[in-house]
């Protein structure tokens, strides 16, 4: 019976692995049962210093994924009026998120990936902390207010005019190890990370970026394994 319960464990986990991750390279991808993972590309092949989408809507419970062009960027959550400044710095008691600096060479073969779990529906204001590229407009929104005043074009305005562009701190809870796709140009990894106001720790979640899709079907396949194998023991 132990080794029944172990078993039937081992596919559920594998099961669950496998039906939590998204491999369409869209802004979005939603299926009944499965997490919504929206996906966005952080710069371009081309040198662009864009989030592609940069404005967003995500639900609770939502994955956004963000995946790295060849360059070297981050992803930085700020308050809406200090743009280039992390959270943390504005918000006492709020660690928010950041992914570090992500350099990704032209050669390469796997696209780097941060994935954070949106746990509020304030609206979560993000820029690129790299050189001074949030004052050349690399900033975006999740869940932008369109009855406010705080848009997408105000809080990029007030990049602008920032005297100063600054990284995130890595700390416990605002920030997860990072992951990459299988092939450059690909989606699948999850994970979780803070948004805009949650709890006096974090805001919005709790982050961390996993690896790719191609990792969750090993995992699913290992459950099988493990399953097929204490049956047999039986």
């Amino acid at each position: 019976m132990q080794f029944l319960t172990f078993a039937l464990s081992a596919l559920s986990i594998g099961s669950a692995l496998a039906t939590t991750t998204s491999s369409a390279p869209s802004s979005a991808s939603s299926s009944t049962g499965q997490v919504v993972v929206h996906v966005v590309k952080v710069g371009g092949a081309n040198g662009s210093l864009t989030y592609s989408p940069n404005n967003i809507k995500a639900a609770v419970g939502d994955m956004v994924q963000f995946q790295f062009a060849p360059n070297n960027h981050t992803v930085t959550q700020s308050t809406f009026a200090q743009p280039c400044q992390p959270i943390s710095m504005n918000t006492p008691g709020t660690t928010g998120f950041y992914s570090g600096f992500m350099p990704v060479t032209s050669s390469a073969t796997t696209t780097p990936t941060y994935t954070i779990m949106v746990n509020t529906t304030n609206a979560i204001w993000i820029y690129c902390s790299q050189g001074m590229h949030c004052q050349k407009g690399m900033v975006m929104v999740i869940n932008e207010v369109a009855s406010s005043n705080k848009t997408l074009d105000a809080y990029k305005a007030l990049a602008s005019k920032a005297t100063a562009n600054l990284p995130g701190t890595a700390t416990s809870g605002s920030s997860g190890t990072s992951g990459s796709s299988g092939t450059s140009g690909t989606s699948g990894s999850s994970g979780a990370s803070p948004s805009d106001s949650a709890s006096s720790t974090t805001s919005g979640g709790t982050a961390q970026a996993t690896t790719s899709g191609s990792s969750i079907v090993r995992a699913s396949l290992m459950g099988g394994i493990v399953a097929m194998f204490a049956v047999l023991l039986l």
